[in-house]
């Protein structure tokens, strides 16, 4: 065995057969207690540094392991401070419960039986053998921190926190101001980035060393992912930005002068099952060739509540006619769609032959472009800002070419053209500022 301060990843350095040999030195009982030596199973990212830092920050990729990081650093410090008070604040108390606590990776998981703390989900609370404890709180309800104690706490997933009212920052606030117990509070934040005020600020904090910064990507864990897993996650997101975010685990930057920031796109993402919806529409913005350009195809729905959400980015890509028509046609049955929205410039009777050729039942309505991309966008991203635009999951290659989009009228985002967010454009004109005439009652 290496020296103590040498030990931490030391098991996992060895390969299958070293491993073998030196399990085979140890009695049962240290083989079980191996089993909870975190030391000795994390990858040195996964530990927290060393240093006077007061936010330690793990800001990586999804399954790198920031969940299994944050909930045995609890765990250290309730196994060494009995009297400890640890917050643990999710963007929700449900997801406190379901990942900090009870998950996969969560502190009970990583305790072990005669060390696992007794766990009150009524007064929303652990505690441990020792007499340590930890508190769970919603960060979406930032007045239940205002007053609590804690000598340190854990922060899940600060990325997602609720930053309507600015909920994030409060929560954040009134945390650090109830960090006031024992010689050396501190707290650990573990999430996925995304561009939000309350992670740029723990950021800016890395400069005069009051924040630790560790960052990593998914692929770093790959010992512990399925490899299906992987592979699809590199298939969906390999070359878009937001796989850089969400794989990759780098920090996206804005162009400026788009009309669409990442945070803006993270404000409006909504995580809770939409309303029934009113309208359902799906545009397409046909290839400007026979030659297989992308075809941008979106599903836009208008719920009851007035709100325009996002449901879908179903385009394809080095798809000709046939292909396309196709897959607009199976877009609008699935979200049963009451009409089909086509940019018309390129061959409008074509356009519309194609889609009635593929089966498309709905009414069509062809849409001529009379003036440019970011004429037409600016009124759309203009309802994103009013809060009046939702979108119902990650669309990573669309939100990147909505990002890349100009005021001034030029396109920086990837490919030669955004036609998905083109579509996305024509879907929300059509429900949202559509000039219709409405019935009304002529007062006599």
């Amino acid at each position: 065995m290496p020296a103590d301060d040498e030990r931490a990843g030391w098991f996992t350095t060895l390969d299958s057969p070293q491993q073998a040999d030196f399990l085979a030195t140890l009695d049962t009982a240290q083989c079980d207690a191996i089993r909870w030596h975190w030391e000795q199973w994390a990858r040195p990212e996964q530990l927290p540094p060393a240093g006077a830092w007061r936010t330690w920050l793990v800001c990586a990729g999804r399954g790198f392991g920031k969940t299994r990081s944050g909930a045995e650093w609890v765990r250290q410090i309730a196994r060494a401070c009995p009297t400890a008070r640890i917050a643990l604040v999710a963007a929700s108390l449900a997801e406190a419960r379901a990942v900090m606590v009870e998950g996969e990776s969560g502190i009970l998981a990583c305790c072990s039986p005669a060390s696992r703390p007794l766990f009150e989900p009524s007064l929303k609370r652990l505690t441990w053998p020792n007499g340590a404890q930890a508190f769970l709180y919603s960060a979406a309800e930032p007045e239940s921190l205002r007053g609590p104690q804690h000598s340190h706490a854990w922060c899940d997933e600060i990325g997602k926190w609720d930053m309507a009212g600015n909920r994030a920052m409060r929560a954040w606030d009134n945390l650090q101001l109830g960090l006031r117990l024992g010689d050396d509070p501190r707290a650990a934040a573990t999430t996925t980035p995304r561009a939000t005020p309350l992670l740029h600020r723990l950021l800016a904090g890395e400069k005069d060393g009051e924040t630790a910064v560790c960052r990593g990507s998914t692929f770093a864990n790959r010992a512990n992912l399925p490899t299906p897993f992987l592979a699809a996650m590199q298939c969906e997101f390999d070359g878009t930005a937001l796989g850089r975010q969400e794989l990759g685990g780098e920090l996206l930057t804005d162009i400026e002068g788009a009309l669409w920031t990442r945070a803006l796109l993270e404000r409006c993402r909504e995580a809770a099952s939409p309303p029934p919806a009113r309208r359902v529409v799906v545009a397409v913005d046909p290839p400007a060739s026979a030659h297989g350009d992308e075809c941008g195809i979106v599903a836009v729905a208008l719920g009851e509540d007035g709100i325009g959400r996002v449901m879908a980015d179903a385009s394809v890509d080095k798809a000709g006619p046939e292909r396309w028509a196709r897959a607009v046609a199976a877009t609008a049955a699935a979200w049963q769609a009451d009409r089909v929205v086509a940019e018309a410039n390129q061959g409008g009777a074509m356009v519309e032959s194609v889609l009635r050729a593929a089966d498309c039942a709905m009414p069509v309505r062809l849409v001529h472009a009379s003036r440019g991309k970011a004429a037409r966008a600016e009124p759309v991203a203009a309802l994103y800002e009013s809060g009046r635009v939702r979108h119902c999951g990650l669309f990573p290659r669309l939100e990147d070419q909505l990002c890349g989009i100009m005021a001034g009228g030029a396109y920086h985002g990837p490919g030669h053209s955004p036609d998905r967010a083109d579509a996305l454009v024509w879907a929300m004109t059509e429900l949202m500022l559509s000039r219709r005439s409405e019935p009304r009652v002529m007062r006599m």
